[in-house]
C-alpha cells in the first residue's frame, strides 16, 4: 500500500522565519522544505517520502554528500540492499522536513503523471532498512506464513482521508517501540516464529527470536491459550534489549512487548480489551498503554501528540504513538483501522 514516490499536489507553500532562501511547502500530511519559489500551491510534484533509496542516477547526484549509502551485503556476500541515496527526516532553520520533490520533469517519458499515481517503480526507488542486526533474525525456514498478517503501520502523513472518515471514534493509544518484529503462532498443531518477513527455524539457537520464544515458553503458553479458548492463536510483537536496534531503553535483557493478539482461525484480531485480557492469560505483558483519544485531531496535531519520552526509559524519546480504535474496524481504503505517528524528535536523534 505504501507508496515510496508518487505524483501529489502541493497544498500550500508558507514561509520559514529567518529563511531568505528555502520555503516549506505541505505535500499530503507531510511538511518539505524546498527552494523558495520552486513550487506553488496547486503544482503537481513527484514526491518520495523519508526512507526512499533513490538510485544512483545522475538526476540525484546533488544529494550525495548528505545522502548516500553503501550497498549492504548479506553472510552469503551478496548485495541485500544496494547504494544510493536515502531520504530521511532532516531540521532546517527549526523546521523538520518529511521527504523530498521534484518536478514532474524527473519523470521518464511516459510516466503517468494523474494525482496520486504511484512512480516507485518508474523512478528505481527502494524501501531502505537498516542493516539487520546480527542475530536478531536466524536461519529461515520458510516464507512469512499467508494465514497470518504482517505487523506494519501506515504513517499518519497519507492518511487525512481515513482520519476524516473515522472522527469521533475513540481509539486507544500505545507506545511504539523500536525493536525488531516478532510474531509466534500455534496453528493446526504447529508452532511458528516469525521475524517481520520471514518464518525462521526454531531450533537456532544464535536468533535472539527463537530465544525469546523458548525462554518465555511461549509454544506451551500459546497452546493452553489456544486450548482454552477453542481456536489458533497468534501474538505480534516487539523484541527489545541488549543487542536489538543499540538497546534505547536501557533494559538489561531481552524482553517481549505484545501489542497484537490474533484469532488464527477466524482471522482476526481480537478487540482492545479481549487483547490484553488475552495477554494477561499468556503471563506476558503487553506494549506501553497510553490512554484513549476521541479523534478529532489534525495529522500535525497526532504528530505533536507522538511526541515525548518512553514509558520504558524517561532518557530517551520514544520512537511514536500507534493509535486503533477500541473495537476492531475495517476502513475502505486502509484495511484494518491502525495507523502510526512518529516522533520527529527521535527520527532527528536517531538518524531514522
Amino acid at each position: 500500500m505504501r507508496k515510496l514516490a508518487s505524483i501529489q499536489t502541493v497544498n500550500t507553500a508558507e514561509p520559514i522565519p529567518n529563511a531568505d532562501a528555502i520555503e516549506k511547502i505541505r505535500v499530503l500530511g507531510w511538511w518539505v522544505v524546498v527552494k523558495k519559489g520552486e513550487f506553488r500551491t496547486g503544482d503537481r510534484v513527484v514526491y518520495c517520502e523519508i526512507d526512499s533509496l533513490l538510485p544512483e542516477v545522475e538526476a540525484f547526484e546533488f544529494l550525495r554528500p548528505n545522502c548516500y549509502k553503501p550497498a549492504q551485503v548479506g553472510a552469503t556476500g551478496s548485495v541485500v540492499m544496494p547504494a544510493g541515496f536515502r531520504i530521511k527526516t532532516i531540521k532546517l532553520r527549526g523546521q523538520v522536513s518529511q521527504g523530498i520533490c521534484f518536478p514532474l520533469s524527473a519523470l521518464p517519458p511516459g510516466t503517468a503523471q494523474d494525482e496520486d499515481a504511484d512512480v516507485t517503480d518508474a523512478l528505481g526507488v527502494r524501501k531502505w532498512e537498516p542493516p539487520q542486526t546480527v542475530g536478531t533474525g536466524g536461519r529461515v525456514k520458510g516464507s512469512f506464513p499467508g494465514f497470518l498478517p504482517k505487523t506494519d503501520e501506515t504513517r499518519v502523513q497519507v492518511l487525512e482521508k481515513v482520519i476524516a472518515r473515522h472522527r469521533g471514534l475513540t481509539f486507544f493509544v500505545t507506545e511504539k517501540l523500536d525493536g525488531t518484529s516478532f510474531t509466534a503462532f500455534v496453528r493446526a498443531g504447529e508452532f511458528g516464529v516469525c521475524s517481520r518477513n520471514m518464518l525462521l527455524d526454531t531450533t537456532d539457537e544464535a536468533s535472539v527470536l527463537g530465544r525469546v520464544a523458548k525462554q518465555l515458553g511461549l509454544e506451551e503458553r500459546l497452546r493452553a491459550l489456544a486450548a482454552a479458548r477453542g481456536h489458533d492463536v497468534a501474538v505480534q510483537g516487539e523484541v527489545i534489549g541488549p543487542g536489538v536496534q543499540q538497546n534505547k531503553y536501557g533494559l538489561k535483557e531481552v524482553a517481549l512487548r505484545v501489542f497484537n493478539v490474533f484469532d488464527v482461525t477466524s482471522y482476526r484480531f481480537l478487540d482492545h480489551a479481549d487483547m490484553l485480557a488475552a495477554v494477561a492469560e499468556l503471563g506476558l505483558e503487553p506494549v506501553p498503554q497510553l490512554g484513549t483519544i476521541v479523534l478529532n485531531h489534525s495529522v500535525d496535531e497526532l504528530v505533536a501528540l507522538s511526541e515525548g519520552v518512553s514509558v520504558l526509559n524517561a532518557k530517551a524519546q520514544r520512537e511514536g504513538i500507534v493509535l486503533r480504535p477500541l473495537n476492531e474496524v475495517e476502513d475502505d481504503y486502509l484495511g484494518r483501522l491502525s495507523f502510526k505517528a512518529i516522533n520527529p524528535k527521535f527520527l532527528l536523534k536517531y538518524d531514522e
